[in-house]
């Protein structure tokens, strides 16, 4: 498979799944709206600061991993599907010689609904962040994308996991 076709596989790849991979950088700017839930249990100010710092952190996770093609990155940020689809990312990068950095600019995140019994968290994040794609260390794509998701969690022992991660369209 030449190059051009990986970095359309990569970013064909990219497109549905990846999102902005958090550098908690000071120009990275985070806004978190008031929780608009619907039908299900209240949801705790230390519930809600809990889940965004692990969304959050699970970008720092996403970042490394693509930008180093290592899936060991992913853990334990990311299960299921969002973790299924990353690696798939990972392997198609990685057999084409290529890595992806991301550079977050802005988050604005709405928690929309919280499980009744806990165990799941959806909420939507508008993302705009910087995208290149590589060939060792030379840059073959940059763009800016704005780029809508749809995000689930579910706790574990320990933190909050991504489990589904889908971009969708307003």
């Amino acid at each position: 498979m030449g190059w051009c076709s990986v970095i359309t596989a990569v970013m064909v790849l990219n497109c549905g799944l990846l999102f902005s991979a958090t550098t908690l950088a000071s120009e990275s700017s985070v806004h978190v709206e008031p929780a608009l839930l619907q039908g299900s249990r209240p949801l705790e100010q230390q519930t809600e600061t809990a889940v965004v710092h692990d969304y959050l952190h699970s970008w720092e996770r996403m970042r490394q991993a693509l930008d180093q093609n290592r899936l060991t990155d992913l853990d334990p940020a990311f299960i299921g599907a969002a973790r299924d689809r990353l690696a798939e990312t990972i392997s198609a990068q990685s057999r084409g010689g290529l890595h992806t950095r991301y550079q977050d600019r802005a988050h604005d995140i709405q928690i929309l609904f919280y499980s009744p019994e806990g165990l799941s968290i959806q909420m939507i994040d508008n993302v705009e962040y910087q995208e290149q794609i590589l060939r060792k260390d030379k840059v073959l794509v940059t763009k800016l994308i704005h780029q809508h998701y749809l995000v689930v969690l579910t706790p574990s022992d320990v933190q909050w996991q991504v489990r589904i991660l889908q971009a969708t369209y307003k």
